[in-house]
């Protein structure tokens, strides 16, 4: 289930705080103004989306809108959880066998973990299987690189578009070496566009796509539990081989999480018997 990721904004928002931070402590609230010039911008935005459009076709950038969105949704993904999904369908499938589990599924609302069981439910077999749903990770991958891409390659062009503009600003400032006056405040304005590329690639841009490079490695993580819990259900292995086989997944971290909660609930269990 999808949530909101209040931590890409914060962040966002916080290196910009920091920026301005740095600008008020030096410059007081005049310098603010120092650093805002329209056609420094437009020369970064402007370039960096001319950029994009030679680089990717028309269905490739109406795509990075729809992957940029992604890096403000988390998923909840609690491998517990999805162990224990497995671990109660093996057992439903031990005593009712595998056409029981289809009433399992009308409360899983994942569409690969339905795919996956319906598969198990309909005989095929366990390396058919796998290889099924081995390859809609493989396209899943390869759909998320290609979205990525685009959020990279803006990371990648806003630093040289924003130099780009200081050479420009350069240009301008030599052509006038004959007022000496003019020199510090245009050479300022040539760096700001230096400024802009680099904060819009380093705060923006390349934290996003490492975002959303994260979110394909913990979805792939927890489609590969999936396969293995498809098969062990499908081959009718003991419910506690499987758990013990799918708890390999868990790290040290959530493995001592899990024991501690199993052994606060035997705690709560005992204490409700003794009160009873």
């Amino acid at each position: 289930m999808s949530k909101r990721d209040f931590l890409t904004p914060i962040g966002i928002t916080l290196g910009f705080i920091m920026v301005m931070f740095g600008i008020l402590t030096n410059a007081g609230l005049d310098g603010v103004t120092s650093f805002m010039q329209v056609s420094s911008v437009v020369i970064v935005l402007g370039g960096l989306a001319a950029a994009l459009l030679v680089n990717f076709n028309f269905n490739e950038i109406k795509l990075t809108f729809r992957v940029s969105k992604e890096a403000f949704k988390k998923n909840d993904m609690n491998v517990h959880e999805l162990i224990q999904l497995f671990v109660r369908l093996s057992e439903r499938a031990r005593r009712e066998g595998l056409l029981a589990l289809e009433a399992e599924l009308e409360d899983v609302e994942d569409p690969y973990i339905k795919k996956g069981v319906l598969l198990a439910v309909d005989g095929i077999e366990p390396d058919v299987i796998n290889d099924i749903l081995s390859a809609e990770i493989t396209a899943l991958e390869e759909r998320h690189y290609r979205g990525r891409t685009i959020i990279e390659k803006a990371g990648e062009y806003a630093p040289a578009w924003g130099m780009i503009g200081t050479l420009i600003g350069l240009v301008l400032m030599l052509q006038s070496l004959t007022d000496p006056e003019t020199l510090g405040p245009k050479m300022a304005v040539a760096l700001l566009t230096t400024l802009y590329g680099t904060l819009l690639a380093n705060l923006v841009f390349l934290p996003m796509a490492g975002k959303l490079a994260n979110k394909t490695d913990q979805e792939i993580f927890a489609k590969q539990i999936i396969i293995e819990g498809v098969i062990g259900v499908q081959s009718g292995q003991n419910p506690k081989i499987l758990e013990e086989k799918l708890s390999a997944f868990l790290s040290e971290e959530d493995k001592l999480r899990v024991e501690a909660s199993e052994k606060q609930e035997a705690e709560q269990v005992k204490e409700a018997a003794n009160e009873a």
